[in-house]
């Protein structure tokens, strides 16, 4: 196993990167199969082809605390400012509009309560403004 940071050989029971300190698993410079560089957000590996974690996936809140997120959802969610932290800028003024002229605003960041508390909430960085 390699570190995904630096490239550096670790080993499987390895909780952090002894050379740079990052945590095992994080990182997206090196493949943790081959130690080989990637490019950031690639799906497959190009040494050796194993799959690299890419993309978003359920519960991810771009690395923000599930418990904060919920929090700031429920009480200021209406304004959209939970989508303003995570990236997401259109969504969030998408939902200041609702708010102001149709008063939905709410019901939509309720929804979003419930999909960041049942970890079904996830941040596409592509589709970020």
């Amino acid at each position: 196993m390699f570190c995904k940071n630096c490239g550096e050989t670790m080993n499987d029971n390895q909780a952090i990167c002894l050379k740079c300190g990052v945590k095992a698993g994080e990182g997206a410079s090196f493949c943790p199969n081959c130690g080989g560089t990637t490019v950031p957000g690639a799906e497959v590996c190009m040494n050796c082809g194993v799959a690299l974690k890419g993309g978003a996936k359920k519960g991810d809140l771009a690395g923000k605390d599930k418990v904060t997120m919920a929090l700031i959802c429920f009480f200021l969610g209406g304004l959209g400012i939970h989508n303003f932290m995570m990236g997401e800028n259109k969504k969030g003024i998408v939902k200041i509009v609702f708010s102001l002229c149709f008063g939905i605003g709410s019901i939509l960041a309720l929804i979003d309560f419930i999909r960041i508390l049942t970890d079904s909430y996830v941040v596409d960085p592509e589709k970020a403004f």
